[in-house]
């Protein structure tokens, strides 16, 4: 299913998201995951995006799902459930507290949330929500999303995965 325009800004906001996943993951498999490189990476993205991102779904996006049925409400409560502890996991890159293990746990339980909202929670809404009650949806989400910046931060040269060297 093609995603309805006024969800496309968070759908552009997961892609951000999960490139980074796919890059961390990449890190680590080529055993090249320099905690020191990621965290403050990771925090960046959080304070520029991720942070009004996870806002804008609270304010906005999940109450308009729960109004539509009691499935995504158990639905949204996950969802929110991992915002939490995804948020703990953000906060230990601030604090420059990341083992190797919280860094793959974190791209793991990132990517999964996001796949669960566009897989599971877009998918419903846009099959239950009325068009004109998306359309509102979107303006307010549009109107949340505005406070923050919209920029991708792209990967710098000491981030990028790089051919091993032994």
């Amino acid at each position: 299913m093609l995603r309805d325009q006024n969800l496309i800004p968070l759908s552009h906001q997961h892609q951000h998201a999960l490139a980074l996943c796919v890059r961390i993951d990449r890190a680590i498999q080529a055993d090249d995951a320099d905690l020191q490189v990621w965290q403050p990476e990771i925090q960046q993205i959080y304070e520029q995006e991720v942070a009004n991102h996870f806002a804008a779904e609270e304010k906005e996006l999940f109450p308009a799902a729960q109004r539509i049925s009691f499935e995504l409400s158990t639905l949204v409560a996950e969802l929110s459930s991992e915002h939490t502890s995804l948020r703990g996991l953000f906060a230990l890159a601030a604090a420059r507290k990341m083992s190797a293990n919280d860094l793959q746990n974190f791209a793991e339980k990132l990517s999964a949330h996001i796949r669960k909202e566009e897989r599971q929670l877009f998918q419903a809404m846009q099959k239950m929500m009325p068009p004109e009650e998306l359309t509102r949806l979107g303006k307010a989400l549009d109107k949340a999303l505005a406070v923050g910046p919209d920029a991708c931060i792209l990967p710098t040269p000491s981030t990028r995965l790089r051919p091993r060297t032994r």
